[in-house]
């Protein structure tokens, strides 16, 4: 597993919208200048993060984007999820018939556990345990 840049930065925009929670809409060139993100990439991070309603948006002068839950109710698996295409240790844990040798496979079991306790791991962390 390898977590991509698209991930990371989902996840540093997430506590960037956390650290300057005040009920209010962040602009994206806000979180782009404190993140260092180019505004390109960050729209496209943000909008994936807004379809998969973790924010809500606005549009106008007073509009951006913000939290739509408390910052210890998103977890870090959550997030991750959503950007990433998976976070499975091997390609077979997420699909039952990617390999003839699946019903014989004697490491199939560990790669099942592993994956378990990753997922396990980051659905234990939230946002507020990041701040």
């Amino acid at each position: 597993m390898m977590i991509s840049t698209k991930g990371r930065y989902a996840l540093s925009i997430m506590l960037d919208l956390a650290a300057h929670d005040d009920g209010s809409y962040i602009s994206l060139k806000d979180i782009s200048d404190r993140q260092e993100i180019s505004m390109k990439y960050l729209e496209a991070i943000i909008a994936k993060l807004s379809k998969g309603g973790l924010v809500d948006s606005a549009r106008g002068k007073s509009g951006g984007y913000r939290l739509n839950r408390k910052v210890d109710e998103y977890s870090v698996g959550e997030i991750l999820i959503l950007t990433e295409k998976t976070l499975a240790p091997v390609a077979c844990v997420e699909c039952e018939h990617l390999c003839e040798k699946h019903g014989s496979c004697l490491t199939r079991p560990m790669w099942n556990e592993l994956n378990e306790v990753i997922m396990n791991f980051l659905n234990s962390k939230t946002l507020a345990d990041l701040l």
